[in-house]
């Protein structure tokens, strides 16, 4: 995939769509960035937006409840993506379609023929459009996807995601909450460390008899992945105790020894098999210290700016980042059909 950089000497113009909590972690970020500033916001309650501008002492920012309006005013290089998920595609088509590069919160889409429909739109435009997986920066992860790297050919990779989480306004609302809500985290993470990418799924989703949910909170799925590999999951929403971390618990095999990471706050640990040397590495300090901030944001957002600079695609660029939401839709296809069902772009 090829975009068109911006070589003009001066900040970057963003404006973010969305005024809800994530947008108001974005704005910060782009006020922050010393290559980037924040043009304009918008939101369908355009007064949101206004007194979300407010708080950040913005009372002259250009809000409006229209993009295209925005758009076509302000005369941004980029938005960033903070709708909810149903309205992505219309947002970031939008933008593209008007020579606007897109930063987008995930996931993509709601659909994989939406999400074939953003990275046309991105190749059409000659745009970058990007999915901040935010837990890729992880400090822990990071570390983790060192360690594993150094154990050679993977053959298995299994997490486990169990969590006692109790949001039945919005939970309950999804047939299989587990699957459509938190597993592109765990999944997309699985690519990430691997280097691996799906290539069938078999997966069944369920409601154990002590949830407190109407849907299936429960899932376990095995994808056979590029390479040979298998990568595993299992969780659940409705966790008896015994909660993993936020970001799961993991352990990878390959054919110098074993790595485990027990999730965010945790460093890896390796054991070699008999012959074989591995490392485990510890998690690099914090970029941004001292900065209060929802974490993996201004990561992404450098990433970002760096790709338009130079070309160079970032984590979670839109030809990659629809694999992951790939496993998301095939798992849930599987679960329903009860059948393996293969993974196809």
């Amino acid at each position: 995939m090829t975009f068109d950089t911006i070589e003009t000497d001066r900040p970057l113009r963003g404006v973010v769509v969305g005024a809800g909590f994530i947008g108001g972690q974005w704005a910060p970020e782009l006020l922050a960035h010393p290559q980037t500033s924040l043009a304009g916001w918008v939101d369908v309650d355009e007064e949101r937006a206004r007194a979300a501008a407010g708080k950040l002492g913005l009372d002259d920012l250009p809000v409006s409840a229209s993009l295209t309006a925005v758009l076509d005013g302000e005369e941004p290089d980029f938005i960033v993506n903070c709708t909810v998920p149903q309205a992505h595609h219309d947002v970031t088509v939008t933008a593209l379609r008007r020579g606007v590069s897109v930063l987008s919160e995930k996931p993509m889409a709601v659909s994989l023929d939406e999400a074939r429909s953003m990275v046309r739109a991105a190749d059409e435009s000659r745009r970058l459009f990007v999915v901040n997986q935010n837990r890729r920066f992880m400090p822990t992860l990071v570390a983790f996807r060192r360690t594993v790297a150094d154990l050679g050919p993977l053959g298995l990779l299994t997490s486990e995601f169990f969590m006692p989480y109790r949001n039945k306004n919005f939970l309950d609302t999804l047939e299989h909450p587990l699957l459509q809500d938190m597993s592109i985290h765990l999944f997309d993470a699985a690519r990430a460390v691997s280097g691996a990418d799906p290539v069938s799924v078999y997966c069944e989703s369920f409601r154990p008899s002590w949830t407190w949910y109407a849907g299936a909170c429960s899932a376990t799925a095995i994808f056979e992945m590029t390479g040979g590999l298998r990568y595993t999951f299992a969780g659940s929403w409705s966790a008896p105790g015994q909660p993993t971390s936020w970001t799961g618990s993991w352990r990878a095999a390959g054919t110098r020894g074993t790595a485990l990471w027990g999730g965010d706050g945790h460093a890896p640990t390796a054991e070699a098999a008999d012959g074989q040397v591995v490392r485990a590495y510890a998690p690099g300090s914090d970029p941004f210290p001292g900065r209060r901030r929802f974490g993996g944001l201004a990561e992404g957002l450098e990433e970002f700016v760096t790709g338009l600079r130079t070309g160079r695609a970032p984590q979670g660029e839109g030809h990659d980042n629809i694999r992951s939401l790939a496993m998301v839709t095939a798992a849930l296809e599987s679960a329903r059909t009860g059948m393996r069902v293969p993974i196809t772009l």
